[in-house]
């Protein structure tokens, strides 16, 4: 039976759907009926247009073609000037700078320290302590200080002047009386210093500190030159002596009243 038949039998009256149904499915399955439209799967095709590099006569032509907006109109004011404003100094910094250049001429020994959170009560008592060996503490703010030294031969200490500071002046070189009264002061830290125009650190101070006094080693260098000198006059007398003794010695010999002591 043909799947026509089966439909002839649903069609006949008498004869449920049901039963053409059943006889129709028996049917195929024993005859391996396939249907008669498939469904296939193509795989998907290759991407074969890729974007074309433009051509370089076309990208000029692109390029002098371009539109350019205009600049926006900028109202006058609005953004600041490119000149440049010359602030001119205080009085008060002028005069400031003034004490700093006489400092720093009159003073042979100037020292830089750290005030680290000092009370003003123990700067009172090492400002007194300092002031018993004519060691002065003067105090300048750091914008000063560096604006000064910018312009002098001291510039290498600009870089000391960061964090809160003071000055230790003295118009000697009192360098061993300085560090023992900082010594009492431990809120108080010696960065470096300038001790006959030449710029030490706290480590060159403290060896500076170690020299002996200035009339120590001049006697030192007057003894020696003293002691060279004497030798000098010992062993330039020492041969004409020798030669004088000799000359009387031989004089003695030639004269007859000597030979004849030397025979008896």
């Amino acid at each position: 039976m043909t799947v026509n038949a089966a439909f002839v039998l649903s069609s006949l009256p008498g004869r449920p759907s049901n039963m053409a149904a059943t006889l129709c499915v028996r049917l195929l399955r024993k005859q391996g009926w396939l249907p008669f439209t498939q469904s296939i799967r193509h795989g998907s095709k290759a991407v074969t247009r890729h974007k074309k590099p433009v051509h370089f006569l076309k990208q000029k032509l692109l390029a002098v073609t371009e539109y350019i907006p205009p600049k926006r109109a900028v109202p006058k004011g609005a953004y600041p000037s490119n000149t440049s404003r010359v602030t001119e100094e205080s009085d008060l910094v002028k005069l400031m700078k003034k004490d700093l250049k006489d400092l720093f001429q009159d003073c042979k020994m100037i020292a830089v320290v750290q005030n680290n959170a000092s009370s003003a009560e123990d700067l009172l008592i090492l400002k007194h302590k300092l002031c018993k060996h004519d060691i002065r503490m003067k105090s300048f703010p750091n914008q000063v200080m560096q604006s000064f030294l910018s312009d002098t031969v001291y510039s290498n200490m600009t870089p000391l002047f960061i964090c809160p500071t003071v000055l230790l002046v003295c118009k000697e070189r009192k360098v061993k009386e300085m560090l023992s009264t900082l010594r009492s002061s431990p809120q108080m830290t010696l960065l470096g210093a300038c001790i006959d125009n030449t710029l030490l650190s706290a480590k060159g101070v403290l060896s500076y500190s170690k020299l002996p006094s200035m009339s120590v080693v001049q006697g030192q260098l007057v003894g020696g030159l003293t002691m060279l000198t004497s030798h000098t006059a010992s062993m330039l007398q020492r041969h004409p002596a020798h030669l004088s003794a000799l000359l009387q010695q031989y004089v003695k010999q030639q004269s007859p009243a000597g030979g004849a002591d030397e025979a008896t």
